[in-house]
């Protein structure tokens, strides 16, 4: 389109909304002046009539428009007999369910205690520690100079002002520099707990959003606590606390607090000289502890039965990343294992193409085996048909398939003395190793057996070259050799 025509366009694009405009202000005249000529009784009937019916016009407007409050939806969590009995078919398996088995161990006991547990959650350096000590002054915490000084979970029990007893958690702080193991217990112990109290000393960064949104998708309860309050002024102070709570509107307390702790200053003495002071900063955490007593007595009989869904959907996490695992393990079993016999079945061949019957069949086994690991119901029609787009996409890769092996082999001097029929031996242990990981690969991700997808993994395995991956599947194959040399002498 030239520039005369576009010209051309908005020209008259310009003229047709000149012509709307004024031909709703002729119309907007006419009607107020046959408006002015009406009795006055219905001019105000009609006065009233459209101001409520532009009132109704807003208020639907605003309810559309208007910025929608996240809903809180119940957190979905299996039972507890669901989680026992996967967690059994794990240790049948010969997984490692001991911190499972443990986990569910400490819900029972806590659940057993009647107490109330607090986690104070935060950064690292917010002040965490320090908030614990003011909530139970009588049990002291050791300090220490370095940013962060929790390195685990520590249980201080203390009483509430009302008498109510709860045990605080503090936490190891998150976002440290190489502290992802002591980030993870702060996470779980989050998750033990009745109420999170996160601490932060300003309006929160991406990362502390990303950490109460996390918090939150566990339905947990959580009380926010600004620190350091007294560094703000009043004014800068409400606007902080303001902007809180419209970024965490599931906080049920947003409060100002000062957890006390040390405070550094230097101050100028009289010959001219500075002298550094460190000195305990009084707390005052009374909003708090007042937030903290309202949730507990409001909510009291509903935290217990949130606790313990909180803690059963993160095992039940824990419990699928164990069957996640275990499946991969067996997965990768069966398919060293279906390799192997597939090298023998090659050097076993006694007739012209009676390998590619010893083959199929083995080919078809491993299909099934792979299908029952990652519990993926399959039919024969839809095996053979997998298999057959199979041996399509490995017919077009066999002059690949023996390059590669040709390469890999060349590692192993001597060979040629093993007898023929090696190389045919470690192509078929290519093939196999690559049709079972994109098999598996393919039933993890999409839970069926989807040939389109399997087929593309299997072209990309075939035409792999990965030296472990090769020296591994040449030792199996000259190790099938050797064994058929020594057993045929």
């Amino acid at each position: 389109m030239n520039r005369r025509f576009r010209l051309l366009l908005a020209a008259l694009a310009c003229a047709a909304l000149l012509w709307l405009l004024l031909a709703a202000a002729e119309r907007a005249l006419s009607l107020a002046q046959r408006f002015l000529t009406l009795p006055p009784w219905l001019q105000w009937t009609l006065g009233i009539a459209l101001a409520l019916f532009a009132l109704a016009a807003t208020l639907i407007a605003w309810m559309l428009l208007r910025p929608r409050r996240r809903k809180s939806r119940p957190l979905e969590a299996p039972s507890r007999a669901q989680l026992d009995a996967r967690i059994a078919l794990l240790e049948h398996d010969g997984a490692n369910a001991g911190a499972l088995r443990a986990e569910l161990r400490d819900l029972d006991a806590r659940g057993a205690s009647g107490r109330f547990y607090v986690a104070v959650f935060g950064e690292i350096s917010a002040g965490k520690s320090s908030l614990v000590t003011a909530l139970a002054p009588d049990a002291a915490l050791p300090t220490d100079v370095r940013g962060g000084t929790t390195r685990s979970v520590r249980h201080v029990d203390a009483v509430l002002a009302d008498g109510t007893p709860v045990t605080l958690a503090d936490v190891p702080g998150t976002r440290e520099t190489d502290g992802e193991h002591r980030e993870q217990l702060a996470r779980h112990e989050a998750l033990r707990a009745h109420v999170v109290v996160y601490l932060t000393d300003g309006d929160l960064q991406r990362s502390q959003g990303e950490e109460v949104a996390w918090l939150a998708s566990f339905g947990k309860p959580l009380l926010l606590a600004l620190n350091k309050s007294d560094r703000f002024a009043p004014e800068e102070r409400e606007q902080l606390l303001a902007s809180l709570r419209r970024r965490v509107p599931e906080a049920a307390a947003v409060v100002a607090i000062r957890a006390g702790g040390s405070e550094r200053f230097e101050r100028r003495l009289d010959d001219g000289s500075r002298e550094r002071i460190e000195r305990r900063a009084v707390a005052d955490v009374d909003a708090l502890t007042q937030a903290l007593q309202r949730l507990l007595h409001r909510a009291g009989t509903d935290l217990e039965p949130a606790r313990e869904r909180a803690v059963l959907a993160r095992v039940d996490r824990d419990a699928h990343a164990a069957e996640t695992a275990l499946r991969q393990q067996q997965a990768e079993a069966a398919v060293r294992r279906y390799a192997r016999r597939a090298v023998v079945g090659a050097m076993a061949a006694i007739a012209p193409g009676s390998d590619l019957i010893i083959q199929g069949a083995l080919a078809t086994g491993l299909v099934r085996e792979l299908c029952r690991i990652h519990d993926v119901p399959v039919s024969d029609v839809q095996i053979e048909a997998f298999l057959q787009r199979a041996r399509l996409t490995v017919r077009t890769s066999a002059s690949l398939v023996l390059a590669i092996a040709g390469n890999a082999l060349k590692a192993f001097p001597g060979l040629g003395t093993l007898g023929g029929g090696v190389l045919h031996a470690f192509a078929y242990a290519l093939i196999f190793d690559s049709l079972g990981k994109a098999l598996s690969a393919t039933l993890a991700e999409r839970h069926a057996l989807d040939a389109d997808a399997a087929d593309t993994r299997l072209k990309q395995w075939l035409s792999e070259r990965g030296g472990e991956r090769l020296k591994r599947l040449a030792h199996l194959t000259v190790d099938a050799a050797r064994q058929r040399d020594d057993a045929a002498e």
